[in-house]
């Protein structure tokens, strides 16, 4: 039976928390009020209280629980608390799956080196985190930056033991080698510390060493020294000339917007760290019972509880009740934090721009841009991949008996296809049907180019199991690269049809293969890949064996010589429409006579 209204005459005045239950006992909504009974009554006055959500709610309610407390910080705390223990259906509730995308610097390391990594909640005390990043994408392009400008390793620290010559990093000038001790302690130790300023947004201090830096060459005479760094301090002044605001705020900021249609909310959060605006996060919920500022308020609360380093500032579209006590409660164990609403100027302005880009993510939630970037994200956690897998290159190889042996290449780049990157290779060294040779020739030929180019990816899949790995394993050894990923990728009984199959994930160091689950996101991106692999290699295959049939039909026209028959077959495109072609139109190809023509129609007859 519905909640009896006449039991709101009880309710206690003072301010506290109310939690309305279903008939089951479940939580259906807590909320939190200076009157309990003034608030709890707006739930049942005619039409509720204008949000679209309360018609759902208030017909479900069967008991409603109130707790007195004795300050409106206690009442946020307690609320706080209820919604988490509790998840009730109708209030916001950041999900426990919510990861941050950082830069993070293992620091006490002997070695350090800066490493994409995500996290939930606060980051483990292992290192220094910078971020979070917009994206995953965007975390990449500053961490590809860092490896371009600043020469730390970018090996595991098992490749750094294990090393007895420089890798091809130090030869380009990306590496310092301190794994042969190319570098003494404090000369990487000053690498490090560069990159934690830059990465702070401590610019100017980095440009003032560099300046001096060259300087103090230039002096001594060492030309190509002040040389390499004047190189560097460009590429960081280039770098550098986009990311700062118009005009920069200073300090650390997060700006909050909110859009809101019916049930459904988005709130989108812009980070301005040390004056720029470095990116931005969006949160979406549904079914939210909660007023704007109530949601705003959960919402501060449930976040900023758990990320371990908070700005100073956090600016709202809204004008919160509660905003004394907010910043009372995330300055605790923390440096001062202050939560408000401006006015006017930039920092409204960053408010403005917050509310355009919730609603602008609001229509496009489902994007399926963002799904793909959490698939990725999962790809690299539960493969073990030292790399974000930004771009993925997968092989497959394709014969007939040993007959017209190809290989193709199929590239991926953020979970998406990207065509114009697809290779085609004719093998050149096997003659017999050896998989195992054939992917040794078409791996070595890419990535000696690719090599050479500074061109490589993120992750290779090999179609194969056991054996193709060990075959990729050997060539990567065999060129001296350290830095990218391998897996192979074998489907039950060599099936290439796209059902619902067993699949094998084979990783190196790893003796048994991993099995993901056949409704895995990353599962069904990984086949996605490999088949349009085979699709791509088994249709160039058909097209070789077509064009040898094509030519092997014709080598049996008497007085047709090569040129001839690449005139003939590029005007004709197929061998059955030669042959259907009047004699008029045979003549129309530059080359052939009267005499070929009679060649072929005799040809012909004679089938």
């Amino acid at each position: 039976m519905p909640f009896d209204i006449a039991k709101l005459e009880h309710f206690p005045t003072q301010p506290g928390v109310y939690i309305m239950k279903d008939l089951r006992g479940h939580v259906l909504y807590i909320g939190k009020a200076k009157n309990l009974k003034q608030r709890v009554r707006q739930y049942f006055i005619s039409g509720g209280d204008g949000r679209p959500i309360i018609p759902l709610l208030v017909p479900s309610i069967v008991e409603i629980e109130t707790i007195i407390v004795l300050s409106e910080k206690e009442a946020l705390l307690l609320e706080n608390t209820l919604i988490k223990d509790h998840k009730p259906k109708y209030n916001a509730l950041l999900k426990d799956d919510k990861t941050y995308v950082a830069l993070k610097i293992n620091h006490k390391h002997t070695w350090p080196l800066v490493q994409l990594v995500r996290y939930k909640g606060k980051p483990r005390p292992d290192g220094l985190y910078f971020g979070p990043h917009t994206s995953a994408y965007s975390a990449k392009m500053t961490l590809e930056f860092i490896h371009k400008v600043f020469p730390l390793r970018q090996c595991s620290d098992q490749e750094l033991l294990r090393r007895t010559r420089p890798c091809i990093l130090y030869d380009m000038k990306r590496c310092v080698a301190p794994c042969v001790n190319k570098c003494t302690h404090e000369e990487y130790e000053k690498i490090v510390e560069r990159v934690i300023k830059f990465l702070r947004g401590q610019d100017k201090e980095i440009l003032k060493e560099l300046n001096e830096e060259m300087a103090l060459y230039a002096d001594t005479l060492e030309y190509e020294k002040a040389d390499a760094v004047l190189k560097l301090i460009r590429q960081i002044e280039n770098t550098l000339e986009g990311q700062h605001v118009n005009k920069p705020l200073g300090g650390n900021a997060d700006a909050l917007g909110i859009y809101r249609q019916g049930p459904d909310v988005i709130i989108a959060q812009l980070f301005i760290r040390n004056g720029k605006l470095i990116g931005s996060r969006h949160y979406s919920f549904s079914n939210i019972a909660e007023e704007d500022t109530e949601l705003l308020t959960s919402f501060i609360l449930q976040h900023y509880g758990e990320v371990a380093e908070r700005p100073e500032e956090i600016l709202v579209p809204l004008e919160l009740s509660e905003q004394g006590a907010l910043s009372e409660i995330l300055s605790i164990d923390h440096r001062a934090v202050r939560v408000f609403q401006p006015q006017r100027g930039d920092k409204n302005a960053l408010i403005e721009m917050a509310y355009l880009n919730a609603e602008a993510i609001f229509k496009k939630e489902k994007d399926l841009q963002a799904i793909r970037e959490k698939t990725l994200l999962e790809m690299q956690e539960v493969l073990y991949l030292n790399q974000f897998p930004c771009r993925i290159e997968c092989f497959d190889n394709s014969n007939l008996f040993g007959e017209e042996p190809v290989a193709a290449l199929v590239v991926f780049i953020d979970g998406f296809k990207d065509p114009s990157s697809y290779r085609k290779y004719k093998i050149k060294s096997v003659t017999s049907p050896d998989d195992y040779a054939t992917m040794y020739e078409v791996l070595l030929r890419r990535y000696k180019r690719a090599k050479e180019e500074g061109a490589l990816p993120d992750l290779v899949i090999v179609d194969g199991g056991k054996g193709q790995l060990n075959v990729a394993l050997k060539v990567f050894a065999e060129l001296n690269i350290v830095t990218v990923d391998i897996i192979g990728l074998a489907k039950e009984a060599a099936r290439h049809d796209k059902g619902m199959t067993a699949e094998q994930i084979f990783l190196p160091n790893l003796r048994d293969p991993i099995l993901l689950k056949k409704h895995s996101s990353v599962l069904h991106l990984l086949q996605q890949i490999r088949d349009e692999a085979h699709r791509f290699a088994i249709t160039f295959h058909r097209k070789r064996k077509h064009k040898k049939t094509l030519r092997s039909g014709l080598e049996g026209i008497r007085g047709l010589g090569p040129v001839k028959r690449k005139a003939l077959m590029k005007h004709f495109g197929s061998l059955k429409a030669i042959l259907q072609a009047s004699e008029e139109e045979l003549r129309q190809v530059k080359g052939i006579s009267q005499r070929n023509v009679s060649s072929i129609k005799l040809y012909k007859n004679g089938l």
